[in-house]
């Protein structure tokens, strides 16, 4: 993949040390195990929001956005440029974007549901296909 149209390159994150527990374990107990894991707050949001608790939901997908602006950051991110979808590792984060656009517009934060979405979209297109944004 290559940059995009400002010619900053995508940032790949890490594998998630979580991901592999996440097959197997709750998420509950993987994100307590691994807090910086944003697919873990992410799948707990994702949860949250298929079960019409749109308020946890939204403190799951924040703490999940928020972790992962912080592994974006320290692989050189500098609040710009792609975070591919077809890259498994940063799902964990667009996931976790994905979820607080839902969540933030189903309390009534319309400008945080739409920065959020808008955020997702200019990451990856593709994510936000498959996420539904």
């Amino acid at each position: 993949m290559g940059a995009d149209l400002l010619g900053i390159p995508p940032t790949e994150l890490p594998l998630d040390p979580a991901a592999e527990r996440l097959e197997e374990q709750d998420p509950r107990h993987v994100a307590a195990s691994y807090p910086a894991s944003s697919l873990a707050w992410a799948m707990l949001a994702e949860d949250a929001l298929h079960e019409g608790d749109d308020v946890t939901a939204y403190a799951y997908a924040r703490t999940g956005y928020h972790r992962g602006l912080d592994t974006l950051r320290s692989e050189g991110w500098r609040g710009q440029g792609p975070v591919p979808w077809e890259h498994e590792p940063n799902r964990g984060f667009l996931r976790a974007l994905a979820a607080l656009a839902k969540a933030a517009g189903r309390i009534g934060e319309t400008e945080e549901a739409t920065r959020c979405t808008e955020f997702l979209r200019a990451s990856s297109i593709e994510a936000a296909r498959e996420l539904g944004l």
